[in-house]
C-alpha cells in the first residue's frame, strides 16, 4: 500500500516545485521596484505609493508574506494596481521569473506590448 503512496507524494511534491518557479500572472501585472517604508506605505520606482486595505504578498516561493515583514527591502516585483491606484497584488519574482523579459514596467507598456499568457511572455511591436 505505501508503494502507491510514495509516487503520488513524488508527483505532487514536482508539481508544486513547478509551479514556484513558473507562476502564472495576469496580463495587467507590472514590473517594478518596491520598497515597503511603512507598511501600507511603500515606495514604487522610487516613487511614493500605498498599498491597499487586504493587500497580498507572495514571496519566491508562491508564500503568502505579511507585507510589514518586508520593511527596507528592495524586491523587483510584479503587482497589480486596484482602480483607487492603491497596489493590491504584488509577487516577489524567482530568478526563472527574472529573467523572462521583457516585462511592461508602465500601464502604456502594457497597453502597446502583446501578452501570451500561455508561456507568460510579452513581445514589443
Amino acid at each position: 500500500m505505501y508503494r502507491c503512496v510514495l509516487p503520488l507524494a513524488l508527483a505532487a511534491s514536482c508539481v508544486v516545485a513547478h509551479a514556484q518557479t513558473h507562476r502564472f500572472f495576469p496580463a495587467k501585472a507590472l514590473r517594478g521596484e518596491l520598497v515597503v517604508t511603512q507598511f501600507p506605505d511603500v515606495l514604487l520606482n522610487g516613487q511614493p505609493a500605498r498599498m491597499a486595505p487586504g493587500a497580498r504578498v507572495k514571496n519566491e516561493n508562491n508564500l503568502w508574506v505579511p507585507p510589514a515583514g518586508l520593511a527596507g527591502q528592495k524586491l523587483i516585483v510584479h503587482y497589480t494596481v486596484e482602480s483607487s491606484g492603491l497596489i493590491l497584488d504584488v509577487w516577489v519574482l524567482n530568478a526563472a521569473e527574472l529573467a523572462n523579459k521583457p516585462w511592461p514596467a508602465t500601464p502604456a507598456e502594457s497597453a502597446n506590448w502583446q501578452f501570451n499568457p500561455g508561456n507568460q511572455t510579452w513581445s514589443k511591436p
